[in-house]
């Protein structure tokens, strides 16, 4: 690699933290609105969710039995991967200070919540694990539920979105980390598919 190749291309990556930047500032201190200040740090918050995931659970094991059960273990199978992934892989190997850790314009961003977290911002495992339940839900509920499972992927972009807005997580890391979740999900499904699958509505639970 020449030396005109190596700056081209570091030229290159800093242009792209800059434009991710500049978004996260956007995202984080000026498309901002009261209301979105008080409910976007509960949507990032694992315990807002829980009635929500009491009625998956529910609504699985009363329609479709064992295989349900086999969908819930395979889906905390999935969401212990896209955290591993995320977390142990990438993590763990791209240090990348969080917006709220940077002390050359962390006193400029509104955070919304107590603390900033103190891992790596790259890649955003809130992103990775959403979007990797997203996913697995449209991939293994489409044909049951067609009218209404698209709506998941909102659901896994407002948590994901909420991320930047709270200012702990930039664009990119949210992009990239929706990419693992999403990536680990169709490996997962994919093999629930083809293994247990799920039956009908008119299908005896057993």
């Amino acid at each position: 690699m020449t030396l005109l190749e190596s700056t081209t291309k570091i030229t290159l990556l800093d242009e792209i933290i800059g434009k991710d930047q500049r978004l996260f500032f956007y995202l984080n201190g000026q498309l901002t609105h009261p209301v979105l200040d008080t409910i976007l740090p509960f949507f990032r918050e694992t315990l807002f969710w829980i009635p929500l995931y009491l009625f998956v659970i529910t609504f699985m094991l009363m329609n479709f039995g064992k295989r349900g059960l086999g969908w819930i273990i395979f889906i905390l199978i999935t969401v212990a991967l896209c955290d591993m992934v995320s977390t142990s892989l990438i993590k763990a190997n791209v240090m990348r200070l969080r917006p709220c850790q940077d002390p050359s314009f962390a006193r400029y961003i509104r955070l919304l919540i107590p603390g900033c977290p103190s891992e790596s911002s790259f890649t955003s495992t809130h992103a990775s694990t959403y979007f990797g339940m997203a996913t697995f839900f449209f991939l293994t509920l489409r044909t049951i539920l067609p009218k209404w499972i698209g709506f998941v992927f909102l659901w896994a972009g407002l948590i994901a979105y909420a991320q930047v807005y709270v200012g702990v997580h930039y664009p990119l890391d949210i992009l990239f980390g929706a990419l693992v979740g999403s990536a680990v999900a169709v490996f997962s499904a994919g093999f629930f598919n083809r293994r247990i699958g799920l039956c009908t509505f008119g299908e005896l639970t057993v």
